[in-house]
């Protein structure tokens, strides 16, 4: 009998028979980005992330520094005391996501069917018959060799469905390429903890622990009625996909259509009190925000609202608007709106954060005028246009050439984590 995973790198191929889905995760990519384009890094540890000395937090990490305890959303000034030896870098967006879409090209070669799930992470089919009868475990093997000779390297989980292909890229990193023959997936995922299974997050977790859940065999052995009582339809899915019975689609608008909100969020190096200054946060984010609605071509109807008041307060509400919008105005009037449902004058403010969702529907409407404010500035000129003029000139000379006023007002007040938000392909 075939083990229930392997690390195929190397050794003979088995013949694949049915559906073949791969999860292709980058390993530690904005460190490894940082190394590839600073030799003298090379085998040192390098942190990519915010100052430690303003509330920073890590972005990404090379496995110099992980040896160190350091990881990801670690705040800055722990890594730094773990690894004070360690480089220091903001990082450089533009160049993760050249070489990311290097990355993409390489598996566009391979199949048509890829799904991009973030800069560093992509779902592929590679189902023989489909577009090649080649060997699966042959393919990802190229994949690898073809990335690594763009200066970084990737680690693949070969499975029949996107849940096993995710925790199996989970097994062996860096470089590793784990293989879940057809028919063995639920003695693969039987022994693993929930926790490896994506949507299971430590709420979840816990509840399903007072159920006496603790591994994926647990869950997928549990009763469904008792799952759909306690978690709704999503229960049984659950138990679903700990068996290894799900049935996956990989396409290349799953990526976009997938897309459940937009958000972005700043900490501050000092809190803010001042309501003027909150306010100009909100502001601020809105417009980044829109920017990466923009970017993507979404609109959304629903605004929301999160602050941080120290590590482990937070408070956050919503707002669902009448159209979709992309513009940073209106969604900025509506999260200041919000202010007094989530914090009362006189409190503290470590992070301000602003998120856009429920894209379902029509995304050509434009938000009609708040008595001729929203989309003008009173004097009945519109400013429709404003926010597309603005990211041309931000992208062709960079951030800094033009800014709006409430921009200014908190300028150098956050900690230095650059917005490097994963899912902003």
């Amino acid at each position: 009998m075939a083990p229930a995973a392997s690390n195929e790198s190397h050794g003979p191929l088995t013949v694949w028979e049915g559906p073949a889905i791969g999860l292709l995760d980058l390993d530690a990519f904005f460190a490894s980005v940082e190394q590839l384009d600073h030799p003298e890094w090379r085998g040192k540890p390098v942190i990519v992330g915010g100052s430690a000395d303003r509330r920073g937090v890590v972005s990404t990490a090379s496995y110099e520094a992980r040896r160190f305890g350091v990881h990801s959303a670690m705040p800055a000034a722990t890594a730094r005391r773990l690894c004070p030896q360690a480089i220091w870098t903001r990082g450089h967006y533009d160049r993760y996501k050249e070489l990311s879409s290097a990355v993409m090209g390489i598996l566009v070669d391979e199949t048509p069917l890829v799904e991009q799930v973030s800069i560093d992470e992509a779902f592929f089919d590679v189902s023989p018959g489909r577009f090649s009868h080649e060997n699966p475990v042959a393919i990802c093997r190229r994949v690898q060799e073809r990335v690594s000779r763009l200066g970084v390297t990737c680690s693949i989980g070969l499975g029949v469905n996107k849940t096993v292909a995710k925790i199996a890229s989970e097994r062996e990193k860096p470089r590793g390429l784990t293989v879940v023959l057809p028919g063995t997936e639920g003695a693969f995922l039987a022994p693993l903890p929930v926790g490896c299974m994506s949507g299971i997050g430590p709420a979840t977790q816990e509840r399903l622990r007072r159920m006496g859940v603790r591994t994926l065999g647990d869950l997928a052995r549990s009763d469904k009625d008792e799952l759909e009582h306690e978690f709704g339809i999503i229960g049984p899915r659950m138990a679903e996909r700990a068996a290894g019975l799900e049935r996956s689609r990989v396409s290349e608008a799953a990526a976009e259509d997938e897309v459940k909100s937009v958000s972005n969020e700043r900490t501050f190096a000092e809190d803010l009190v001042d309501e003027r200054d909150i306010l100009a946060a909100i502001s601020s984010i809105s417009e980044m925000v829109a920017r990466r609605l923009r970017r993507r071509g979404l609109k959304g109807r629903t605004v929301t609202l999160r602050l941080k008041f120290d590590v482990s307060h937070a408070k956050s509400a919503q707002c669902a608007m009448s159209c979709q919008t992309d513009d940073g105005r209106v969604i900025g009037h509506e999260a200041r709106a919000l202010l007094r449902k989530v914090w009362q004058p006189g409190e503290s403010v470590r992070l301000v954060g602003v998120g856009v969702s429920s894209f379902d529907g029509e995304r050509d409407v434009q938000l009609p005028l708040f008595g001729g404010e929203d989309v003008a500035d009173g004097s009945g000129r519109d400013l429709s246009a404003l926010g597309r003029v603005t990211d041309a000139l931000r992208e062709r000379y960079g951030d800094d050439v033009v800014g709006y006023g409430h921009e200014l007002r908190l300028k150098g007040g956050t900690t230095g984590t650059a917005p490097m938000n994963k899912a902003d392909f």
